[in-house]
């Protein structure tokens, strides 16, 4: 069933209530006279207790910490009286608000933010929307999220993390374990077997009010959005929770705007591939996957389609992808120009906050291996002449352009190839290079080991890894090898653990976070996360098959094989994975209409808000790097100590796997800290 509605109320005025007493647990109504606390009820028939963090923990909805514990919930954001952020100029700053309901179902229960203002009476503002205006950015520098959660009923093992070392799982999923992370103990031995984890972003608008069932809890997600016009100084605004008509809680919240702006342009580049097969399916309820260039579906698609980048450029990520899997240059006036130029990401088109006029930064020529004039699968087919000519055209399009915003683009030769392959890719690779025009400056990219690439595809420009460990030597030489031309790149894609945190809807809150601290330490060019709109589960079922289609709201499984219950593992099967491939769920949904919203756009995971979160956390280590190296380098070390292949293996004759826990804390407060004396040295050095 759909959940019920919540809706953003506007309040006019807002007043800072004074803070006054502790504890997240009920307490009696208050006598008159009596200044509230903020967890304490203003109204006699409030039913929750409210406390806050920044989301970095996460709290699946059947916990009811502060009710048990209230002095327990204290973090970096919540001192048991109200919400306390900092932010620079172009962050997004968020906050998430946990309802619990211990003794009694909480009833429509809505909640608003309208403004946070300085003394002086600047003001960080929004304004109200419905329907698809909530993809109209413009003034809405406040956005609030109902947030829904998915059941977790088996390990994301293999793709997000293995199990012959239960250190290897996120803590709250392990076992018991002793010695080198041997697990005893079944699926109902992991704590959050079973439980509910939050993923999904609702925003707020979209529905009326909410409900929360006796012994449960309720996340509301606050997004803020520091203009870079805003004014540095304390800003103060007011979360008003309401039960059944009635004003029943009032939480302080202060943000404290820096002295400093981070820059439109992410210091950690991304590149997300945004598969286009299901949105005709799931917004027009068509079966057609690439509709017709010129009907009135592919306009609609690609309306839609754009909606994803803008939401993608809200949160400092890239997309990649084109429909049919491959755009001719004399198609990307259709959408792409608007795209790369960054007329897309302007408040003309709906569009404001972070990056409003930049381009998207990067471009995939084929990806996936989808470039037409290799027809079929032998290198045979593809010949010399064929690929100097495309090569031209390619560079001599993107050559004409007048784009502000650099961007990247490349030919993506082919994904994860067999070793076999590595002779056709060399050729291919090295026919680019020895290209007598302009085509030779067309870059190569393959999913393919570093260490591999340097020795078997020598000509390659482009090495996209996969997120692992390795024999440290090994990949230390290789990208030594690769970064003595100045002129090639190392990406590396997707996330497993140890090396790094997974997408894995189980994986820390933390878990992405950690990412573009790791890219910033190694200096990897640019995170490739494989893909943001999987709903057809194709690489278990046919594509065809009815079972291949994933109702993404209601199961967290979303790619791999479901076969049996596991002792250990709870469902498994080959692959199986939670989470993977859905970094966006649709905003509309004909195949299941229960879980539709009517809207033409994407909803966004908490997935993509921890990953901005760290993207943002990289722009801060580079600045900081441009004031103090040394003392950045120290915090760098002090909060990734390991990652990738600094690991190194168990065993250099049999590579495939390393005993050890991950190096970096889950401690949200640790990572908070570390950001906050990043913005000293930033702003010290003002």
């Amino acid at each position: 069933m759909r959940a019920a509605g919540l809706a953003l109320v506007f309040s006019g005025a807002l007043a800072l209530l004074a803070a006054c007493g502790g504890g997240g647990a009920p307490t009696p109504d208050i006598e008159d006279g009596e200044t509230p606390s903020p967890t304490r009820r203003v109204s006699g028939d409030g039913n929750t207790v409210v406390w806050a963090n920044d989301g970095g923990a996460k709290v699946t909805r059947d916990e009811l910490r502060a009710s048990s514990d209230p002095g327990g919930v204290r973090n970096s954001v919540w001192d048991g009286e109200k919400v306390t952020l900092f932010g620079a100029k172009n962050e997004v700053v968020a906050f998430n608000l946990i309802l619990e309901a211990p003794d009694t179902a909480a009833n429509d229960v809505t909640v608003s933010l309208g403004s946070l203002t300085r003394p002086d009476g600047a003001s960080i503002t929004t304004r109200a929307a419905s329907g698809n205006d909530v993809f109209n950015f413009v003034g809405r520098n406040i956005e609030l999220f109902y947030v829904r959660y998915l059941q977790i009923k088996g390990l994301s093992v293999d793709l997000a993390y293995a199990d012959y070392d239960e250190r290897h799982i996120p803590e709250r999923l392990r076992r018991p374990w002793t010695g080198e992370g041997e697990g005893s103990g079944s699926w109902r031995d992991r704590p959050d077997h079973d439980k509910f984890y939050p993923d999904i972003a609702v925003p707020l608008e979209l529905v009326s009010s909410f409900d929360i069932a006796e012994g449960e809890n309720q996340s509301v997600w606050v997004d803020i959005y520091v203009p870079k016009d805003a004014q540095a100084g304390l800003h103060s605004g007011t979360v008003t929770v309401g039960e059944g008509g009635t004003i029943t809680r009032e939480i302080p919240v202060e943000l404290t705007v820096r002295d400093f702006a981070l820059p439109d342009l992410p210091s950690a580049r991304t590149m997300v591939y945004f598969g286009h097969e299901d949105i005709t399916k799931r917004y027009l309820g068509e079966d057609q996957l690439y509709p017709d260039r010129g009907t009135d579906a592919y306009n609609q698609v690609l309306a839609i389609i754009d909606r994803h980048f803008q939401v993608a450029h809200r949160h400092k990520i890239s997309l990649i992808g084109d429909m049919n899997g491959y755009t001719p240059p004399d198609w990307m006036d259709d959408a792409w120009t608007a795209r790369l130029g960054g007329e897309l990401f302007t408040p003309d088109r709906g569009y404001d906050g972070v990056g409003v006029g930049v381009g998207n930064n990067v471009y995939s020529i084929g990806t996936y291996g989808s470039w037409p004039w290799l027809e079929g699968t032998q290198a045979t087919q593809a010949t010399q002449a064929d690929m100097w000519a495309n090569a031209d055209e390619w560079v001599n399009w993107f050559d004409d352009q007048a784009f502000t915003t650099p961007t990247e683009y490349f030919l993506y030769l082919e994904d994860e190839p067999e070793a076999e392959r590595y002779p056709d890719l060399q050729r291919w690779a090295e026919w680019i290079n020895n290209n007598p025009g302009p085509g030779a400056r067309l870059k190569s990219l393959i999913t393919v080991s570093l260490p591999d690439a340097m020795t078997e595809i020598p000509d390659l420009d482009i090495v996209a890894s996969f997120s692992e460990s390795g024999i440290t030597a090994d990949w230390e030489d290789a990208l030594e090898t690769l970064r003595a031309d100045p002129e090639r790149r190392h990406f590396v894609y997707n996330g497993t653990r140890p090396a790094t945190g997974s997408f894995a809807t189980e994986d820390d809150g933390v878990a992405l976070r950690m990412i573009p601290w790791a890219q910033h330490k190694l200096g990897i060019d640019r995170w490739f996360f494989w893909e943001s709109t999987y709903y057809t589960n194709f690489h278990c079922y046919g594509y065809a098959d009815p079972a291949a289609q994933t109702n993404v709201f209601q199961q967290a499984q979303t790619f791999g094989c479901y076969g049996d219950d596991d002792d250990s593992l709870g469902e498994a099967g080959r692959n199986y994975l939670n989470g993977d491939g859905v970094l966006f769920y649709p905003g509309t949904d004909k195949r299941y209409s229960d879980d539709s919203y009517g809207v033409q756009g994407p909803l966004a995971s908490l997935r993509l808000k921890h990953w901005r979160r760290g993207i943002q956390d990289a722009d801060y280590l580079a600045m900081a790097a441009e004031i103090d190296p040394q003392r950045v380098q120290e915090i760098v070390e002090k909060m990734v100590p390991t990652v990738l292949w600094e690991y190194g293996v168990s065993d250099p004759d049999d590579p495939t796997y390393v005993f050890t826990d991950i190096s970096w804390s889950t401690d949200p407060d640790e990572w908070e800290a570390a950001r906050a004396e990043l913005a000293d040295i930033i702003q010290g050095a003002q």
